[in-house]
């Protein structure tokens, strides 16, 4: 299916690299649901710079699997055609600063709860909700948000990295389940973003580091994995699903 024919959920669409996924969609003529759960101007916003006709702003908690089989029949009611397409992206509670995150001996498991929820619950409930109709129509693309940390964790995000190196195995196990409905899953993994509100509180000298240190002497934009994921939801990749594809200008080379 051409991705101008689509329905795409970008879950945590209302900034950073969220907002740009859907941009990115809007920009190549999809029908975009931008999810939000607490920034309601952000998304609209989001769905005024793609366009009213192609964009739905709507609020879900992705943790709440009653809010999200909502807000796939109200995407289904608006746009007359079922969710094709998940983008799942949403982050809860997390930013990206190695130096203020708690290590071992402070860190408490209800952090690693919270990364588990907002990653693995999250991706759970969205398939859940879109499965059936996937199905229907021998269609489907998964595309999970994961970090070139689970390669590569050289920062103390303990929670946040072990909530994507457990989605990594949940997109495999999906990939395997689904294949046959003709439904792939797959991650794309991004390093450390320039520059979002969850990166902000990074200090400058470590933007200049893994600029230094990336092959492509670059720090990786969020409209850089952005069209990572149109590759992923077009028919170029029509072979490819299980996979986990890092994005960061060859900083980690897995």
């Amino acid at each position: 299916m051409e991705i101008k024919e689509q329905i795409i959920l970008v879950t945590g669409a209302s900034r950073g690299l969220g907002a740009a996924i859907a941009k990115a969609f809007g920009r190549v003529g999809a029908k975009v649901v931008v999810n939000y759960f607490t920034n309601k101007g952000k998304a609209e916003e989001v769905v005024e710079q793609i366009g009213s006709d192609h964009a739905l702003a709507i609020k879900a908690d992705v943790r709440s699997q009653e809010e999200v089989n909502a807000l796939f029949i109200k995407a289904k009611k608006h746009f007359r055609k079922p969710i094709t397409t998940i983008v799942n992206n949403a982050l809860i509670d997390f930013t990206f600063n190695g130096e203020l995150r708690n290590k071992l001996d402070s860190i408490k498991w209800s952090e690693f709860e919270t990364q588990f929820e907002g990653s693995v619950k999250a991706a759970f409930h969205t398939l859940q909700a879109g499965r059936a109709d996937m199905v229907k129509q021998k269609f489907g693309r998964i595309i999970n948000i994961g970090t070139n940390l689970v390669q590569h964790p050289v920062v103390p995000y303990h929670d946040y990295n072990t909530g994507k190196a457990a989605l990594l195995g949940f997109t495999r196990s999906m990939a395997k389940e689904l294949g046959p409905d003709g439904i792939a899953v797959n991650m794309v993994s991004g390093g450390l973003l320039s520059k979002t509100d969850a990166s902000a509180e990074t200090p400058d000298a470590v933007f200049e580091l893994i600029k230094e240190g990336t092959p492509l002497r670059k720090v990786t934009t969020p409209e850089d994995v952005a069209d990572v994921i149109l590759f992923f939801a077009s028919p170029w990749s029509r072979a490819v699903t299980g996979q986990n594809l890092v994005v960061d200008g060859g900083l980690v080379m897995d």
